[in-house]
């Protein structure tokens, strides 16, 4: 394992005691394989955040603690990292704890952990559970300013929220929907990860109100519950297309679009729109080949900036601006891509 740290740096990055990691990088064994994991992972994060690692300036250790489908959380680390000059002359180390799916408990002993071991703040996106809320209680109690990320947890102790206006967000996929489908009958898909996001639920509502107003006779059908993965969205939507022949529109709340095409795809149907989120690499990709036809984006960067902004206003570090206003909605289609 060969790297330019000191065993105190590694150490820090990965959450763990110097002897450790001591033990680790000597091959001394005594340790389990998830532990010899973490220390290559933080020498992994050290390299890409190698360019922030410089002896002026203050140090912000932040924890970045998501439950997302792998290609959303990549975006968000990318952009993080692709941030981080800019928040010069402050140096900003991040520790990434990502989750695809799995019970709460995990998460809350992750938040639990971080709070045990200390951090300067925590980006979290996580469901909306009074169990999470409580973590995130503790956290606050310990000290460490949690920022929520896409999706709010509005009873808990956070100190803001970053991100869209998700009710918004719904409403303008409603009315994008009503104005490609005009008045050709059929009945719109809504897809969704998992109804314990508040962001997504309020997507759902914004979408479902601003339809009921525009389009009263047209009807909705509802997936959920897929965690936003590719094998499980696609029986999901395969199934619901079985039920439904007259589905032709989709909004996807909760992403596996490529999945919900496929579904489509395997049974010779047509989706006539189809409006989605976020400009990751599968949203990318199926805009510039049309299966999208637009994608409700924001500036992750701008966000992941605003996040680290409003932890070192925590600390002090910078001035108090007032509350922050939700990150504009981007209306992207195949002709005005980023």
């Amino acid at each position: 394992m060969r790297h330019p740290y000191t065993i105190k740096e590694i150490a820090r990055q990965a959450g763990l005691s110097e002897a450790t990691v001591d033990r680790v990088l000597n091959n001394r064994g005594g340790v389990r394989e998830s532990t010899v994991m973490e220390v290559r992972q933080a020498v992994e994060d050290l390299d890409r955040q190698r360019t922030q690692v410089r002896i002026g300036g203050r140090t912000f250790m932040i924890d970045i603690v998501m439950q997302a489908p792998d290609r959303f959380s990549t975006a968000v680390r990318d952009a993080l990292e692709a941030e981080l000059p800019s928040l010069h002359p402050a140096v900003v180390r991040s520790r990434f704890h990502f989750r695809e799916t799995g019970p709460s408990s995990e998460l809350i002993a992750a938040l639990d952990k971080i709070a045990k071991r200390g951090s300067q703040g925590v980006l979290l996106k996580a469901p909306d559970l009074p169990e999470i809320g409580a973590a995130v209680g503790r956290l606050t109690e310990a000290g460490i300013p949690v920022v929520t990320l896409v999706t709010d947890l509005p009873g808990s102790a956070r100190r803001a929220y970053v991100g869209i206006d998700n009710r918004a967000a719904g409403a303008t996929a409603a009315y994008l929907t009503g104005q490609w489908l005009g008045d050709r009958p059929g009945h719109v898909l809504v897809t969704i990860s998992r109804g314990s996001f508040r962001g997504e639920e309020e997507r759902e509502m914004g979408f479902r109100g601003a339809m009921r107003n525009a389009h009263p006779g047209r009807s909705l059908v509802e997936v959920t519950d897929s965690d936003g993965l590719d094998a499980t969205q696609r029986d999901l939507v395969l199934a619901a297309l079985e039920r439904d022949s007259d589905i032709l529109g989709v909004y996807s709340i909760g992403g596996g679009n490529a999945a919900t095409l496929d579904a489509f795809d395997t049974l010779g149907r047509e989706c006539a729109v189809f409006i989605a989120h976020d400009l990751d690499h599968d949203n990318t990709r199926l805009l510039r080949e049309r299966r999208l036809s637009a994608v409700l984006h924001h500036d992750l960067r701008q966000d992941m900036r605003r996040a680290c902004q409003t932890i070192m206003r925590a600390h002090q570090a910078l001035p108090d601006d007032g509350p922050a206003l939700p990150s504009a909605i981007q209306v992207v289609t195949p002709y005005n891509m980023p």
